[in-house]
């Protein structure tokens, strides 16, 4: 519970779902976290287990967040019942002047899979997109073979337009990504036909 209460002494917010809270991260808590934090409380803060991935976030930091064209903004994902943090989902690659950015999402505590937990997530963060950081596309990067990913994304209406041919490194090996955006009025219409199916199930 600690990392809860870590959220009084800095400047963040945190926005309830129905079983989550998003804890919101910016550069600016970022650098408050790694500029006053001690080491035990950035671990417990990000909810890093090891030393070794502590020095990976700290190295990750020194290299710089930002851009001068580029920013993120990201949320942990914290269960209420449990009070731990069982992933994050968010925007990177944020281009404010192009009105665009990647989302990224992971649950990294296994139990909490297949039971609905990005969905509810992704609902809030696509709106906040949108309607808060005034995007107009929504981009993600899958690789063809992660099946859950690509159904959730589908879920939201996200469109394939292609394959960036080894376009990330992971584990030493070149790898493939399928490229799938959301535009603002798809996403709307989305939102619309979902309203609209509750409202007939009511």
């Amino acid at each position: 519970m600690l990392s809860l209460f870590l959220c009084s002494m800095i400047d963040i917010e945190v926005i309830t779902t129905g079983r989550l809270l998003l804890r919101k991260f910016t550069p600016a808590v970022m650098d408050e976290v790694f500029t006053t934090f001690s080491d035990e409380q950035i671990k417990n803060f990000l909810g890093l287990e090891t030393d070794e991935a502590l020095e990976k976030e700290k190295a990750k930091y020194r290299k710089g967040l930002t851009m001068h064209n580029r920013s993120f903004v990201n949320f942990q994902l914290i269960g209420k019942e449990a009070g731990k943090i069982i992933g994050a989902c968010g925007y990177h690659t944020w281009m404010p002047d192009h009105r665009r950015a990647e989302i990224g999402y992971a649950l990294t505590d296994e139990q909490y899979k297949n039971r609905g937990f990005m969905t509810e997530a992704m609902e809030f963060i696509l709106r906040y997109g949108f309607e808060h950081m005034d995007l107009l596309r929504v981009e993600a990067m899958i690789g063809p073979s992660n099946i859950p990913s690509t159904k959730l994304a589908e879920h939201f209406g996200f469109v394939k337009e292609g394959l960036m041919r080894e376009h990330y490194r992971k584990e030493g090996v070149q790898q493939d990504s399928a490229v799938y955006s959301l535009l603002k009025r798809e996403y709307e219409a989305f939102r619309q036909k979902q309203e609209e199916e509750e409202a007939e199930e009511q």
